[in-house]
């Protein structure tokens, strides 16, 4: 078995080199449109589009200027809804730099069942539907989920689960003190 595996190997080495190095027609024939979309998380962060409760196509670039926290949840999610009071706290103590868009990927949630929520609780939250499917661009396998955008509308980073109240406003704060204003910063080097 040693000796046919010493013989095959170099063979299936061999074609899978070749097959990585080699450029077909269908590459060349991409139309400019594929080429556009992103490939990686942070494009498909950067460029993602939400539906609003109400139907209107809203969009992480329309809150530029503002720290972004996509937070992918359910409202049968208990983690996620624990986390909602300190995201709140936050979002009032960051009025002006800081917005909480609170995406439901449709695991099981409907239009509905988030309309509801909104409507039952005080949460000022920007309420979406994932209607484009980022969560599966991305390739998220369960909530919470976070993802942050900086105020230049650049992806800093993404977290899954609860670290608790405290530990979430710290760690959430933290990026929010880092990365806030972040063009007016940038703008007086």
């Amino acid at each position: 078995m040693y000796d046919t595996l010493k013989k095959v190997l170099p063979i299936l080495l061999a074609a899978f080199i070749a097959g990585c190095g080699a450029s077909g027609d269908s590459e060349e024939a991409a139309s400019s449109e594929q080429q556009a979309r992103p490939t990686t998380v942070a494009g498909h962060v950067e460029q993602a589009t939400f539906t609003s409760l109400d139907g209107d196509t809203v969009s992480v670039a329309d809150f530029k200027g503002k720290v972004v926290m996509i937070d992918l949840w359910e409202t049968w999610c208990k983690p996620c809804l624990a986390s909602f009071p300190t995201l709140q706290k936050l979002q009032n103590e960051y009025e002006d730099e800081f917005v909480v868009l609170a995406v439901t990927p449709g695991f099981t949630d409907t239009k509905k069942d988030a309309r509801a929520f909104a409507k039952e609780h005080d949460y000022n939250f920007t309420y979406l539907m994932d209607s484009n499917g980022l969560h599966k661009k991305i390739g998220v396998q369960g909530i919470p989920f976070k993802l942050y955008v900086d105020a230049e509308g650049n992806f800093i980073k993404k977290s899954m689960g609860s670290y608790g109240p405290d530990e979430d406003y710290k760690k959430v704060k933290a990026i929010i003190e880092k990365h806030k204003n972040a063009s007016g910063e940038k703008s007086q080097i």
